[in-house]
C-alpha cells in the first residue's frame, strides 16, 4: 500500500483535513457544549463516516448518485436539512443564555449523553454528499488499475481517519484548555450564535448548489 502515490496522497489529504468546514465547526461547538470528551467522539464519529464514502465510492455506487438527479437531489436535501437543524439549534441555545456544559459541569448537572455527539459527527459527515464526490473525484487518482478498489479505498480511507482525527483532536484539546473564556455565559451565546449561523448558511448553500455535471 505504500506505494510512489502514497506519498502525494499523504501530502494532499493532510491540507485538506486542515482546511477548516463543517466538521471543524461541529468539533469547536460540541468541545464547548460537552467539553473534552464530546469533542473527541464528534471527531471519531465524523472519521468513521469516511469509511462509509470509501466504500461507496469503491463500489460504484457515488457514479449511480452523480448520474441520477434524484437521488443526488435527496441525499443533498438531506445533508442540508440535517445542517440547518444543527444551526437552529445553535441560535436557540444562543438566544436562551444558556451555560455550556463546562458550566453545566461545575453546577453538577448531568453531562451530555455519549451517543448524541457520535450520532451528529456521523450524520454530518455521511449526509454530506459533498464527501461522496470528494471521494469519487480524489481517490481513483491514487489507485491503480492492479491495485484491489475497495482495499485500497478502506486503506486510504484509513490513512485519512488518522490524519483528520489527529487535527481535530488537537483542535478538541485547544478549545477544551480556554475553561475560562467558556465558562462566561456570554462566549457561550456568541459561540452558539456564530457556529448556528454559518451551519445555516452551508446547509443553505449545500440546497441551492446545482448537481454537477
Amino acid at each position: 500500500m505504500l506505494d510512489a502515490q502514497f506519498w502525494p496522497f499523504l501530502i494532499a489529504i493532510t491540507l485538506l483535513s486542515m482546511s477548516p468546514g463543517v466538521d471543524t465547526l461541529l468539533v469547536i461547538r460540541n468541545t464547548a457544549r460537552g467539553g473534552v470528551r464530546d469533542g473527541v467522539l464528534t471527531s471519531l464519529a465524523i472519521c468513521c463516516g469516511l469509511f462509509v464514502h470509501a466504500t461507496i465510492s469503491a463500489l460504484g455506487i457515488s457514479l449511480i448518485l452523480l448520474q441520477s438527479a434524484w437521488a443526488f437531489s435527496a441525499l443533498k436535501l438531506a445533508g442540508a436539512a440535517y445542517l440547518i437543524w444543527l444551526g437552529i439549534n445553535g441560535l436557540v441555545a444562543a438566544r436562551r443564555g444558556g451555560a455550556l456544559p463546562l458550566q453545566a459541569m461545575q453546577r453538577e448537572r448531568q453531562p451530555v449523553p455519549a451517543w448524541k455527539p457520535l450520532r451528529e459527527g456521523l450524520l454530518s459527515n455521511v449526509l454530506n454528499p459533498k464527501t461522496v464526490v470528494f471521494y469519487m473525484a480524489f481517490l481513483p487518482q491514487f489507485i491503480a488499475p492492479a491495485d484491489p478498489a475497495l482495499l485500497k479505498s478502506l486503506w486510504l480511507a484509513g490513512v485519512h481517519f488518522v490524519i483528520a482525527n489527529l487535527w481535530q483532536i488537537a483542535i478538541v484539546l485547544m478549545v477544551g484548555s480556554a475553561g475560562r473564556w467558556l465558562a462566561s455565559q456570554l462566549f457561550a451565546r456568541a459561540l452558539n450564535g456564530v457556529t448556528g449561523a454559518v451551519l445555516i448558511l452551508f446547509g443553505v448553500r449545500l440546497a441551492l448548489e446545482r448537481q454537477p455535471a
